[in-house]
């Protein structure tokens, strides 16, 4: 190579410098000017291209001023002698830019341009971009030794730029794995399916940065929308998507994919992509446990380039690992759930149907006889005393018929609200058993949310019944407290107490009592011991 000792000198150090810059935008900067510098060229810039490598994403320039650069304006999309440089990856010289017949002319304002150098940057075999030079001092043509110089000089920044965006991704995987440790969270601590759902999808979003994410679960030969973040997310969840649809897929080979271009795909079903305005997409599957369990879709990266990169896909794939074992924890708690609730139900269905068999069947018996012996009654006074007796059957068995409509659901629940509920039923257990019940409730005006009534009641209902079958106790107190964000229930009586500790349930209902405060977040205390009577506090979050 015919390069001098100085220029080789002049190369080592901007070696020196190149490499010792970790931003990469002052690789670039520092890049022409050296450039320049080395060849005596007036105007230097390098066009960095896009990961596709077919168009130009970034130009930087050196030489233009400030109101030159506004009067050019938009800057250029690598066609003409750029084109050719970025299609033919090797260096060109031409000793008048405008004679050549690839040329496609400058915009308004340009500053002339003669004498050309332009050398591709690349590194095993990775196109990086291209370093231009124009207007070598004194309109002499760039020599061969100006392209040895540069083509050395591009080399070494190829390796700059590699450092640099090596150093800046992974600052940025950092950034982002420290905030995906943060974001993830919340996941272990929420079990209601639906706000998990919705806590995913906003997440992934805010991660990635896309217009629009969806979760959809298996439903039926498809799958359905569960949850969704973005534009327009209400009318879409619910959404179904057929069985050839491109999330299904995804589901069946249990694998992500990524997909540049929707219309291009001949898996997306184009009626849902139509409807939810999708453009680009990545696909990444819940698996857990080798079991596809639903499908994270991410659409259209925010920014001028809509497609997303292999760092949102890795990304989304470890928020899809951590997210698919939360879900699968909140659909098993789901289901367990509600196997308590059904088993409660049954052992409900049960007690009542016992009743029914020995209180309420024996007594319609007796009617039956009673309405035999008035039609064998011999006298009037036989015929008297046998409508006396039946219609005392029949006002008891009324009596014992709506006790049990109220132990199934008091209409006073209903219609008043819980504080009127358990004033009934304070008054009622009261009147049954003599024992001495006071009541206190510091409720404001206004109905809470019926699932909080419905639980607090029954866990009213079955604590004064275990005062009355277990306790012993003369007098119990129920005090009912509503604050800003929750509203508790305390019973205390003055019984025989017990050891909660040694306590598996034994009849005292305590385990429904967990179950029905747990389904509403709330918590449940029981303090007690032998001949110190019993005190149960429960608090429920409102929502």
């Amino acid at each position: 190579m015919q390069v001098t000792q100085d220029r080789t000198r002049a190369l080592v150090e901007a070696g020196i410098a190149l490499t010792s810059e970790l931003s990469l935008d002052a690789v670039l900067q520092k890049l022409v000017e050296t450039a320049a510098a080395l060849t005596d060229a007036r105007y230097a810039a390098l066009g960095v291209l896009d990961p596709s490598g077919h168009r130009l994403e970034r130009f930087i320039t050196t030489g233009v001023d400030e109101e030159t650069r506004r009067t050019i304006g938009e800057l250029p999309h690598g066609r003409g002698i750029l084109g050719v440089l970025i299609r033919e990856a090797k260096p060109l010289r031409l000793h008048d830019l405008t004679d050549d017949p690839r040329s496609v002319g400058f915009p308004p304002g340009h500053p002339p341009m003669r004498t050309f150098l332009g050398v591709p940057l690349s590194l095993r075999g990775v196109a990086y971009g291209n370093l231009y030079l124009t207007e070598k001092e004194g309109g002499l043509d760039f020599t061969e030794e100006d392209e040895d110089t540069v083509v050395m000089l591009a080399a070494q920044a190829a390796v700059a730029i590699e450092n640099a965006r090596l150093y800046e991704s992974a600052t940025r995987w950092s950034a982002q794995l420290e905030y995906l440790n943060e974001v993830t969270s919340p996941l272990v601590t929420e079990f209601d399916l639906a706000k998990l759902l919705q806590i995913v999808v906003s997440r992934v979003r805010e991660l990635i940065g896309a217009r629009a994410v969806t979760l959809a679960l298996p439903h039926g030969d498809g799958a359905r929308i569960e949850a969704m973040a973005g534009e327009h997310s209400e009318a879409h969840i619910g959404m179904l998507l057929p069985a050839r649809s491109k999330t299904m897929r995804v589901l069946a080979r249990k694998r992500s994919e990524r997909v540049d271009s929707v219309l291009d795909d001949p898996e997306i079903d184009q009626e849902a992509a139509r409807r939810l305005e999708l453009n680009t997409a990545l696909y990444v599957p819940l698996v857990l446990r080798e079991q596809a369990i639903g499908v994270i879709g991410v659409h259209d990266k925010l920014g001028p380039d809509p497609r997303f990169t292999d760092d949102d896909l890795r990304i989304a794939e470890i928020f899809a690992a951590r997210a698919a074992v939360a879900v699968d924890l909140s659909q098993r708690v789901a289901r367990d759930a509600l196997q308590r609730v059904v088993t409660a139900q049954e052992l409900e269905r049960r007690r009542l149907a016992r009743e029914l068999h020995d209180e309420t069947g024996q007594a319609l018996t007796s009617i039956l006889l009673g309405l035999r012996r008035i039609e064998e009654a011999r006298s009037a006074e036989e015929m008297r005393n046998a409508v006396a007796e039946v219609r005392d059957l029949v006002r008891s068995t009324l009596q014992d018929v709506r006790q049990l409509a109220v132990e199934l659901r008091p209409k006073t629940l209903d219609d008043f609200g819980l504080v009127p509920a358990v004033e009934r039923l304070v008054q009622s257990l009261g009147e049954q058993t003599g024992l001495s019940i006071q009541f206190e409730a510091a409720v404001p005006e206004g109905r809470l949310p019926a699932e909080v009534e419905t639980a607090l009641y029954r866990i009213v209902q079955e604590a004064l019944t275990n005062v009355v079958k277990h306790a012993r106790a003369t007098a119990v107190s129920v005090v009912l407290t509503r604050k800003d964000d929750s509203v508790s229930v305390v019973v205390e009586d003055d019984g025989v107490g017990f050891e909660p500790e040694r306590t598996r349930d034994g009849g005292l209902g305590l385990v429904g009592m967990r179950e029905r405060v747990g389904l509403l977040g709330g918590r449940l205390r029981i303090e007690s011991s032998p001949g110190a009577g019993s005190t149960l506090v429960v608090e429920v979050p409102l929502p």
